[in-house]
């Protein structure tokens, strides 16, 4: 019982007159509503990301948004390079000797010619049947289907991953150098087509035709890689 005469200021303080500011333990005040909604929104953008992650490794579009190119490696493009190389060497020499006989033979020719007449008929004969065998070998040497070509597949139908699933089919097939790409804002054709730019490449760009079931194969100039296929609906 306090005692007449004193008041609150006649008692030591102690460490009951400086409580805590705010609510302290179980009368704590309510959260923000930020707060409590932050972790319903990271668990939402996680889930997000992991989806998205899910769908571009599925579809092989991971390449693309990663700027991730399946050029040929250098020891590829090392040996493609040697075989162009032999392959040029080997059609010089072809080109050497068959200039070297038909020489030979234009002399014999006009020997044969001071001779007689029919001499001249059977020499002419034989070189028309050697420049026929010599185109014959050219063309052959031309239909070869090279399938280190780089080819590039376009994927204009809107589908997602379809160019991928083409590529697969050429990998599948054999092709080493294959990437799927989309438009880039350039001219498209009217109907799904294989190009190819150089006559060399018009064996392989058919074969590609044929593996994809493309009935359409045209030559075009300017193209980035040898063999571009774009695929429409």
């Amino acid at each position: 019982m306090a005692r007449k005469g004193e008041t609150y200021d006649s008692y030591q303080r102690d460490a009951f007159d400086n409580p805590p500011r705010g609510p302290v333990g179980v009368h704590r005040g309510p959260r923000s509503v930020g707060a409590r909604v932050r972790p319903f929104v990271i668990v939402v953008l996680v889930a997000a990301l992991c989806g998205f992650g899910a769908w571009a490794w599925m579809s092989g579009e991971y390449k693309a948004f990663f700027g991730i190119s399946s050029s040929p490696s250098t020891s590829e493009t090392a040996s493609s390079n040697d075989s162009s190389s032999d392959s040029t060497k080997d059609s010089a020499t072809d080109s050497t000797a068959g200039d070297s006989t038909d020489s030979k033979k234009s002399d014999q020719s006009s020997d044969s010619t001071d001779s007689s007449n029919s001499s001249n008929q059977s020499t002419d004969g034989t070189d028309q049947s050697s420049q026929t065998n010599d185109q014959a070998n050219n063309a052959q040497d031309t239909a070869v289907v090279n399938k280190a070509t780089q080819v590039r597949v376009i994927n204009a139908t809107g589908v997602t991953g379809y160019a991928g699933q083409k590529a697969d089919v050429l990998q599948t097939a054999g092709y080493t150098s294959v990437e799927a790409s989309n438009p880039t804002g350039s001219t498209l054709p009217a109907t799904t087509v294989v190009w190819y730019q150089n006559e060399a490449d018009k064996a392989t760009a058919e074969d590609v035709a044929s593996t994809l079931g493309i009935a359409t194969v045209e030559q075009a100039q300017g193209l980035d890689v040898p063999i571009t296929v774009v695929l429409l609906n």
